[in-house]
């Protein structure tokens, strides 16, 4: 498996994937898929201002994360939002761990701080994943979505990213940096990704 830097052309691959999850699940608060065209977007847009990693199994993309903006007023803007999500079949293979490992590095590289994610209550597997990468649970939201005919709570967690206080904004450009861990080769790891039994596999936040 191999993690990479996002371009437009794996829109179509994203969308497919992230389709289940709106249609099947509450796990995001979608209620209609987005278009390729429109994943695109998406994609050139945490290009720019944060980071949009895939995962690639023999050339295919097999799932992707990515982080955007937590809050839009000025001193947030070393906090940013981050999500993954893997293609059905992908559980236990290690993937969702290493795209969010290597999405941490590149946005502690361009200057972000802390990361958030929410998470769809009940899903324990979820929680469990994200504690076992240094999350931290920082409050629910009761009722805050409406999906599928039932009230949704929202679990959000954080963790700090490496790095000094800052003393400018993140760096919002397109380009790797010299030592940037996207595109090394990543091999599976046993059972590191406890992950529910969905349509696919989706491990982070909400998608706003």
């Amino acid at each position: 498996m191999m993690i990479r830097a996002a371009t437009e052309d794996d829109a179509p691959a994203c969308a497919s994937i992230y389709r289940p999850y709106v249609t099947d699940t509450a796990i995001t608060f979608e209620s209609e898929p987005p278009t390729a065209g429109r994943m695109a977007e998406r994609i050139a847009v945490a290009t720019r201002g944060h980071a949009w990693l895939v995962a690639t199994d023999a050339g295919r993309v097999v799932g992707y994360a990515y982080g955007s903006e937590y809050k839009s007023r000025a001193a947030y803007r070393w906090s940013c939002e981050v999500s993954v999500y893997l293609e059905v079949g992908r559980r236990r293979t290690g993937a969702g761990r290493a795209l969010y490992e290597a999405l941490f590095d590149r946005l502690a590289e361009r200057g972000y701080r802390t990361v958030l994610a929410g998470i769809t209550l009940p899903n324990p597997p979820s929680e469990a994943l994200h504690r076992a990468l240094g999350f931290e649970p920082v409050g629910t939201f009761r009722h805050v979505g409406w999906k599928h005919d039932a009230w949704r709570d929202v679990l959000w967690t954080q963790r700090s990213l490496p790095g000094p206080d800052p003393t400018s904004a993140p760096q919002h450009e397109v380009g790797e940096p010299e030592h940037s861990s996207i595109g090394r080769q990543v091999h599976p790891l046993p059972a590191v990704d406890p992950l529910p039994d969905l349509p696919g596999s989706r491990i982070a936040g909400v998608v706003q």
